[in-house]
């Protein structure tokens, strides 16, 4: 039996994707999440063969999940499936330890090709993907920001992107107020900003938070 995972923060996604993904013989979804927190816990909790991801997750988008899976579940691969097509996402969740990446606009048929491929090991991008991958090849793409960051520091900046003070970060990570200040002041060093309302465009361009 395949068992997947699957993170999305809109219901009807999920169930989209339930039913694509269960019309096949021997697959069974055995999670869902509506967020990135409930990815991790829930993947920790039934080790599934594949996580099926969005990449704009609340609390924790599916970049960030992608890496905290990789570490910890290494035999868990990650599809993710998501509606951004732009070279910086697509590199940036290549680089977590994504090995599949396909679009909302595609076909069922290309979500059932990506959790086969993925379910033997094999990488799987569909065509638009491709192109996009071998473009960002060709001209040299310069190196993210996002990459510099330490996982923890990924939490941290969503959050405050979210609208979250500190205490209630530290709440949600359970970790102290002095760490997330600590975390807060080297993502924005990172990021090359001094305010929230600057922190939250950079947020917004890199896809940690949408618009």
């Amino acid at each position: 039996m395949l068992r997947i995972l699957i993170a999305d923060d809109h219901d009807v996604v999920r169930r989209g994707v339930r039913d694509v993904l269960e019309s096949q013989p021997g697959w069974e979804v055995c999670a869902e999440a509506s967020d990135g927190r409930q990815a991790v816990e829930l993947a920790m909790r039934e080790r599934p063969d594949i996580a099926v991801l969005d990449v704009s997750l609340p609390m924790l988008n599916g970049i960030g999940v992608t890496r905290q899976l990789r570490q910890a579940l290494p035999r868990t691969e990650v599809l993710l499936f998501t509606m951004h097509d732009d070279d910086e996402t697509v590199s940036g969740g290549l680089a977590a330890g994504a090995r599949g990446y396909i679009l909302k606009s595609e076909s069922g048929a290309q979500l059932v090709n990506a959790v086969s491929a993925l379910s033997v090991h094999r990488p799987y991008f569909s065509d638009c993907v491709s192109e996009i991958l071998l473009d960002a090849a060709l001209h040299d793409r310069r190196k993210s920001r996002l990459e510099s960051f330490t996982p923890r520091e990924l939490e941290v900046a969503q959050l405050i992107a979210e609208g979250c003070g500190n205490k209630q970060i530290a709440r949600n990570l359970g970790i102290s107020v002095k760490t997330v200040e600590s975390h807060r002041a080297a993502a924005m060093r990172k990021a090359g900003v001094r305010t929230a309302t600057e922190f939250v465009r950079f947020a917004i361009k890199h896809n940690l938070i949408q618009a």
